[in-house]
């Protein structure tokens, strides 16, 4: 049985996008509970020179998405990354996977032997299909929600393994 490049992908990215949402709507209701400023959480990082929780949702809606549109060659939807809050938040995630649903599964066809170039920073990345998904794509995006789920736990926000794998 051959694994496609959108089953690899798609699927996957849609479970930790649901986990992602569920997580977020935990943190909304701790901060509510423990009469905490929504924004010190949206706005938290473990370290000075980390990116704050809202950066990390948007790197990795971002990425998922930049993934779908590459490999399935049509044009990557532009999101501005002007959230502050978690339901700004929970409608980002929202629209990602609303894409992701959007892209039929037949264009990612032959996508692993597809020329994939992108601009990182200050430099230019170039990529077969198939090591952007698997050496880039994935790596980053279960970076950023990793990064996600640190920031609420050491903040207090009482989740755990389970939520982060629940899909």
């Amino acid at each position: 049985m051959t694994l496609s490049m959108y089953e690899a992908s798609i699927p996957g990215f849609l479970r930790q996008l649901s986990a992602l949402s569920s997580i977020l709507d935990k943190a909304a209701a701790d901060a509510e509970a423990r009469k905490i400023d929504p924004l010190v959480l949206t706005g938290a990082r473990l370290a000075p020179d980390m990116f704050p929780l809202t950066r990390q949702i948007q790197i990795a809606t971002d990425g998922v998405k930049g993934c779908a549109a590459r490999l399935a060659g049509v044009e990557v939807p532009g999101f501005p990354d002007t959230e502050t809050t978690f339901s700004e938040l929970q409608a980002r995630i929202l629209k990602t996977a609303e894409f992701l649903k959007s892209v039929p599964q037949n264009k990612f066809e032959g996508s692993e032997d597809r020329t994939i170039t992108l601009k990182v920073g200050p430099r230019e990345m170039t990529f077969t299909g198939r090591d952007y998904l698997f050496n880039f794509v994935i790596p980053n995006f279960y970076f950023h929600a990793t990064a996600t789920y640190a920031i609420l736990r050491h903040n207090g926000v009482q989740i755990g393994k389970q939520d982060f794998l629940a899909g």
